[in-house]
């Protein structure tokens, strides 16, 4: 099958809907998700949107805390950039009825770790799924946006692919995960929106989706990325075998939680005067630190000293969550562990998303911006896919003229390959790779490390090339094979990092390097 758009948007978070509804009234688009429309990690985001939103805040002080959190490797005109569209983002969701929440006659604004000011608008401890839920309910009311759930990415399609002269972007093999067909999506542009990474890693917060698809897309498309190595490990998950990976939000030491070893003291002093509201890399390793020091599997963080009423209005999901697991967060404290929460590299754009290939664009988690530098500070993720995917659809639509109904885009050929029956090698491979990323690639790093990380990985995308060469495509052996490419990236990069810098600790270059510098891995088939 093969269906025409002049927008392909693959990811259906906040930044693929926040474009798709603002590319809607003038062009035809289609939005894939790779399960649900809910099931990416824009409906887990807990915390918020930072945005300067009141008149005792400036600009300034939110484009210099974002420098600050992010270790100076940020770009000035990228985060100059960002905050000052923050408040015409929030005002624009405000628009699509987003039901942030209201004290008094005002909206409340939390703080966040990293953060000089109340800055942070949200929607309780919900934000994502209240932000989510509004996209979808406006996009679906649009006869021009096409939602398509069940659908994973398995490759651009690129003129060069189609040795056709002047490369382009002219769309997309898409597996009907239902159906088990590949589809061709042919679109005058498209947009990846995929998220992020952390599914790399054996503890995440993030949805199963999160397998690096458009980063890994983009590279084999031959597009550059950057600063892989920079991987934000959330300090707070909540530790529980039911949870699966249920987020503890940074909202929670902003209103006063206190993290606490298991004999019920704190420890963040130790570690960094501003104590819990720490930026979250530091935050992360002291925790892991704490509990490779004592050999216990988690710490905790208590906010029980906060009167009942308050904690339960400003975390409800939190609240009902944890009580479901037989834990009263208004009396006991919460057992934590840090988790893969966000890659802060991605494929390389410019202010306006564009990529290095004609016709290809990345926003949200997918991109590198520039924005977070070596770590990003709270809740400017969401403000990202916001403002970039506004400033992406402004360069869209000028050149949806161009006609591209002459470019013949062949079938899916499945002539040479057989059903898998051997799928025990997918499922044994993920969990091998997950393993070593986390013992290897985590929190702190060696050189040793490293090498053998990059070791395995060498060897796992071999049998993965092996098996994708010879078996029918699945959703798990897509996202198995662009996890093992990202996690290559990721290896390849913090090798060439020779300092510690936000969130790259390593052992053997404790210091930071007197100068900032972008780590740039640029692909075989890249056209200068």
């Amino acid at each position: 099958m093969q269906q025409e758009f002049d927008v392909l948007i693959i990811g259906s978070g906040a930044a693929g809907l926040s474009m798709a509804l603002r590319l809607a009234p003038y062009a035809k688009v289609a939005v894939l998700s790779k399960g649900k429309l809910t099931s990416g990690s824009t409906w887990l985001a807990q915390g918020g949107i930072a945005a300067v939103l009141d008149e005792e805040d400036g600009i300034q002080n939110h484009i210099n805390d974002t420098l600050t959190a992010g270790a100076y490797l940020c770009h000035e005109n990228a985060v100059s950039f960002t905050v000052e569209h923050g408040k015409a983002s929030i005002d624009w969701l405000i628009e699509q009825g987003v039901p942030f929440t209201r004290e008094g006659n005002k909206y409340h604004l939390t703080k966040e770790g990293g953060h000089s000011h109340r800055r942070i608008i949200h929607a309780a401890d919900a934000t994502g799924r209240a932000v989510q839920e509004t996209l979808i309910s406006r996009a679906k009311e649009h006869p021009s946006i096409h939602l398509f759930e069940h659908r994973v990415a398995v490759d651009l399609i690129t003129r060069r692919k189609l040795k056709l002269p002047q490369n382009a972007c002219v769309g997309a093999y898409i597996l009907n995960d239902e159906t088990g067909a590949v589809e061709v999506f042919k679109a005058k542009a498209v947009v990846l929106a995929t998220g992020g990474a952390s599914k790399a890693y054996l503890y995440t917060s993030n949805s199963d989706g999160a397998s690096g698809d458009g980063i890994a897309m983009a590279w084999r498309a031959g597009c550059r990325v950057a600063n892989m190595e920079f991987n934000q490990f959330h300090p707070t998950c909540l530790y529980h075998p039911q949870a699966k990976s249920f987020l503890i939000t940074e909202a929670v030491r902003g209103e006063g939680g206190q993290l606490l070893l298991p004999d019920g003291s704190r420890f963040m002093e130790k570690f960094d005067p501003r104590g819990e509201l720490a930026p979250r890399d530091i935050v992360a390793r002291a925790i892991d630190h704490e509990m490779k020091r004592l050999g216990s599997d988690c710490l905790y963080l208590d906010i029980s000293h906060k009167p009942s009423d308050f904690i339960i209005e400003h975390f409800p999901t939190i609240y009902k969550r944890c009580k479901k697991l037989g834990i009263d967060i208004t009396e006991d404290p919460i057992p934590v562990v840090p988790a893969a929460h966000y890659t802060c590299g991605g494929v390389m754009t410019d202010e306006k998303g564009r990529t290095d290939l004609k016709g290809l664009y990345a926003i949200g988690e997918t991109s590198f911006t520039g924005l977070h530098g070596a770590n990003r500070l709270a809740s400017n993720s969401l403000l990202e896919c916001l403002v970039f995917a506004s400033s992406a659809a402004e360069d869209i639509l000028p050149n949806l003229k161009e006609n591209m109904s002459t470019v013949e885009i062949p079938a899916w050929d499945e002539s040479q390959v057989t059903d898998s029956d051997e799928d025990v090698i997918i499922s044994h491979n993920w969990d091998e790779l997950r393993r070593f990323m986390w013992d290897y690639v985590g929190i702190v790093r060696t050189n040793k490390r490293l090498q053998r990380a990059q070791h395995r990985v060498d060897l796992l995308q071999q049998e993965i090339t092996e098996y994708y060469s010879n078996y029918k495509v699945s959703r798990d052996l897509l996202e198995l094979r662009n996890l093992a490419l990202v996690s290559d990236l990721i290896i390849r990069s913090a090798a060439r990092r020779k300092e510690s810098r936000g969130l790259h600790y390593t052992l053997d270059y404790p210091k930071q390097a007197a100068e900032a510098r972008d780590t740039i891995l640029t692909p075989i088939n890249y056209e200068w």
